[in-house]
């Protein structure tokens, strides 16, 4: 079973329904894979072969959408790439891939430039000029479908962000792919004909699986190419927008718009939110902005899509929940060297692993046996990930290893600091992080967006005062700042704090 039956078998059950909107372009499962079909002949024809790679430099536009399903009826591997990146990142992506041919559009038209005269082949989207025009490529003679290629074949490559050293790419096979996309249509609750807005970049484990999700239920994807509050919020009421699936910081941005209230969202009946825990707060408002039927937070990365489905947003928010059906989940201690039969007592943080049999788990990391080596152990995945499990049997995610503040010879979780500070009044967002000290090791530091009037002695009076914080874990230094540097996950880089590139 390869993505190229996917598709096919979506075009044969559903030939009419609204696959892909983007702008005024509307798609049919039909028209997407003739379209597909007719792009894997063109990729075919500038030399395209099954088992090489498609680099793309696009936003979130229907030529991304079309180039993925090409490259999976051709039985090429799809290599989408961040068009905010680095020169030396995308060039160093685009080797590390092999690709031969990088598809751009206007924004990303600069980054593409770096490639030419080095035997790569440059399809230009409207609005931007190359070796090839992608709409020549889209009338080309269709092809078969690459229908005999073997599921465990690499699908698609995503890099990850990189924050450490050079991105790695992830090898996902298509076994893999059609099985996330499986899991978030069950575990998100989806319907048939649902309704998706395509927000989350395709070069994101969020938005690639959520685009292939709707292939499987006859749903829509609704492509949003840049982030604005307001768009979405008209793409939710004019398209009848049925389930989001969207990072903490965009729900944060909807959900406070000053004309949100106005709006007629009810066609709203999903949420899933991954990428960070959601404050209180930020539930709160996603309750009762959109009163959902089904609100998940989905813990999981691009190498295992999802470990764990917290399914009680409104009772327990922020909370991780249980095992995904695809997943085998234990809490080990915290240590390089700890062994997957070194699990920590219930109610003990703990780094989280994950059984490489999910049918969702990566094939390794793109030509880095030394990555596979540090992160994959005795069939075991390790995240990097704390956790602790509540005696309901629910997990909650504490953050990352390497974020952990030791003060005074305390361990300090930033999380459970943030989640105290996100409740005081006009706090818009917080990040906290640990920065040497020589009297305690480390001190713990706020990083905070706030309304104006809010400052550090406001800030650290609230914390005094908050009985779900202990006295020694509070903030010693208060940073205001007008944002937080992000992911593009929409993750807090608290390293990037930590380290003083940004104050």
């Amino acid at each position: 079973m390869n993505l190229a039956h996917t598709l096919h078998y979506a075009a044969e059950r559903t030939p009419a329904a609204e696959a892909l909107i983007d702008g005024e372009l509307r798609i049919t499962y039909s028209q997407l894979r003739d379209r597909a079909a007719r792009l894997a002949g063109g990729l075919r024809a500038l030399g395209v072969s099954p088992g090489d790679s498609v680099a793309t430099l696009l936003k979130n536009r229907h030529e991304n959408v079309e180039v993925f399903w090409a490259c999976q009826w051709l039985g090429a591997r799809f290599a989408p790439l961040s068009w905010r990146n680095a020169p030396s990142a995308i060039e160093y992506c685009v080797e590390d891939a092999g690709a031969d041919v990088i598809v751009f559009e206007p924004a990303s038209e600069e980054l593409a430039r770096l490639f030419e005269g080095q035997g790569k082949v440059l399809v230009a989207s409207a609005g931007s000029s190359g070796d090839e025009s992608y709409d020549g490529l889209i009338a080309s003679e269709p092809i078969e479908g690459a229908f005999v290629l073997p599921d465990t074949e690499a699908a698609i490559i995503l890099y990850t962000s990189g924050t450490t050293g050079r991105p790695k790419g992830v090898a996902r096979s298509h076994r893999a792919e059609r099985a996330a996309a499986m899991s978030q249509v069950l575990q998100h609750g989806y319907q048939p004909w649902e309704r998706t807005l395509g927000v989350m970049p395709l070069y994101h484990t969020m938005g690639d699986h959520s685009m292939i999700a709707m292939s499987l239920v006859a749903g829509c994807y609704i492509c949003q190419p840049d982030w604005d509050a307001a768009y979405g919020l008209d793409q939710i009421e004019g398209e009848r927008i049925s389930s989001l699936y969207m990072a903490p910081t965009l729900f944060h941005d909807i959900t406070s718009h000053p004309g949100v209230s106005d709006r007629d969202l009810s066609s709203i009946r999903a949420l899933g939110y991954a990428g960070a825990a959601m404050t209180g707060a930020l539930v709160d408002r996603c309750t009762s902005t959109f009163n959902p039927q089904v609100f998940v937070n989905h813990y999981g990365s691009t190498e295992i899509y999802t470990y764990t489905i917290g399914r009680r947003q409104a009772e327990k928010p922020g909370n991780a929940g249980l095992a995904s059906v695809n997943a085998l989940i234990r809490l080990v201690r915290v240590d390089d060297e700890a062994r997957p039969d070194e699990m920590v007592s219930q109610g003990e943080h703990g780094q989280i692993i994950c059984h490489m049999s999910s049918p969702e788990a990566f094939t390794g990391y793109w030509k880095r046996p030394d990555a596979d080596g540090r992160s994959i152990r005795d069939g075991w995945f390790y995240t990097g990930d704390l956790g602790v499990i509540d005696d309901e049997g629910d997990m909650w995610i504490v953050g990352r290893a390497d974020d952990m503040i030791n003060s005074g010879g305390e361990n300090i979780h930033p999380l459970e600091v943030e989640d105290v500070l996100a409740r005081a009044p006009g706090v818009v967002e917080v990040a906290v992080y640990g920065v040497p000290d020589e009297r305690l090791g480390q001190r713990v530091v706020a990083s905070v967006v706030a309304q104006p009037g809010v400052d550090a002695e406001t800030l650290d009076t609230f914390c005094l005062t908050s009985p779900d914080l202990a006295r020694y874990k509070r903030p010693r230094e208060y940073r205001m700042t007008d944002s937080l540097p992000r992911s593009a996950s929409g993750k807090i880089l608290r390293r990037i704090l930590r380290d003083g590139d940004m104050t």
